[in-house]
């Protein structure tokens, strides 16, 4: 702190030395022209009027030199203090020349403002800080509890629907039961996809990288995709990325997302379109975008698409796009979408082609 002061006094010095060497050449000017003038005039006493006119020069160096200690010195080294205090996270810091009725007062009342706003963002920032903790820490605790609920179900769900299966080959053929029979074994097995992806939801396994083609990951997912377009008339076209290095992901994971992908753009068109899926590189990232021409998704609806349970599908279990994305957040990716209604959705998943930090297991 002292060495930091007597740097900012040498500075200071010199500042004054500069603002006063102006006015000290034209006061030296002057008294030199004077002088030449009493010279040349012959004037008694001379020396006398010279002595008093440098002595008035002199004091008019003092009285600047106190007007700018007053008016400049002293109001820098109060911010210069504040902007430490402030630096070093003493929000309540204020410099005390705004009270002054000028332009450097109106400076220091800016200062305060600017500090006074740094304060509540500060700590508006805590408090939503605090806030996602909270929400973060309610979270975990709501995704244990439906964990736990979806592994209790899940077994007496199994029973029932081994009760109900044995149910069916007891009845008589062409018997009216054997059609209800069936809809309670589909939707059976809607409750048992819920539960599953409600599990991969609440417990979702971390991804296990492999230095990997994205490509070919991409392809598998297409080819499955096809399996469930084959009697209708959807195409769906695989564009793979030209160049593209090996990246850094879960291929089982990855998988699942852009097979989630497809199966949305497939069950958005109506009758007949075109799903297409194409890879490219942007930087240090891998892109595989899906665009379907489908009804695409209102400006409402858009931004729930990835809350839980947030589906416009009435057979959909709206846990399909939350855990593509959890997928990719934990790929240190990100998912974007635009749709347009009547034309179509689509998704651009990125990928880093490095994963900063991940244990990378040979293939």
């Amino acid at each position: 702190m002292g060495q930091r002061r007597i740097v900012h006094q040498a500075t200071a010095l010199r500042w004054q030395i500069k603002a006063l060497i102006p006015i000290l050449g034209v006061l030296v000017a002057g008294i030199l022209a004077f002088e030449a003038v009493l010279l040349t005039q012959n004037i008694p006493n001379g020396h006398w009027i010279l002595v008093v006119a440098a002595s008035g020069a002199v004091m008019i160096c003092f009285v600047l030199s106190s007007v700018l200690l007053i008016l400049i010195e002293r109001p820098l080294l109060d911010l210069q203090d504040t902007i430490r205090r402030v630096r070093d996270g003493d929000l309540t810091a204020q410099v005390q020349f705004a009270k002054r009725d000028d332009d450097i007062g109106q400076l220091g009342k800016q200062f305060n403002r600017m500090v006074q706003q740094l304060s509540e963002n500060q700590i508006e920032i805590e408090r939503l800080h605090q806030s996602e903790m909270r929400r973060a820490e309610h979270l975990a605790t709501t995704g244990e509890l439906a964990a736990g609920l979806a592994h209790e179900i899940r077994n007496p769900l199994a029973g029932i629907a081994g009760a109900v299966e044995v149910m069916g080959t007891e009845l008589p053929a062409g018997a009216a039961s054997q059609a209800v029979l069936g809809e309670v074994q589909n939707e059976i097995r809607h409750i048992q996809e819920i539960l599953t992806s409600l599990l991969a939801y609440a417990r979702p396994r971390p991804p296990n990288f492999h230095l990997a083609d994205l490509n070919t990951t991409v392809e598998q997912a297409v080819l499955l995709a096809r399996q469930q377009t084959r009697t209708e008339p959807i195409d769906i076209v695989f564009i793979p990325g030209k160049d593209l290095p090996d990246v850094a992901h879960d291929p089982g994971q990855i998988e699942q997302v852009i097979l989630n992908l497809l199966l949305n753009g497939i069950q958005a068109l109506s009758s007949k379109g075109t799903v297409e899926v194409r890879l490219r590189r942007e930087g240090d990232h891998a892109v595989v975008r899906v665009a379907d021409t489908g009804r695409g998704i209102s400006a409402e609806q858009l931004p729930n698409i990835f809350k839980p349970f947030f589906t416009t599908r009435s057979d959909g279990t709206g846990l399909g796009l939350p855990l593509a994305k959890g997928i990719v957040d934990a790929h240190s990716g990100r998912i974007e979408v635009t749709s347009t209604l009547g034309r179509g959705t689509q998704f651009d998943v990125w990928l880093p082609v490095e994963k900063p930090g991940a244990q990378v297991s040979p293939t």
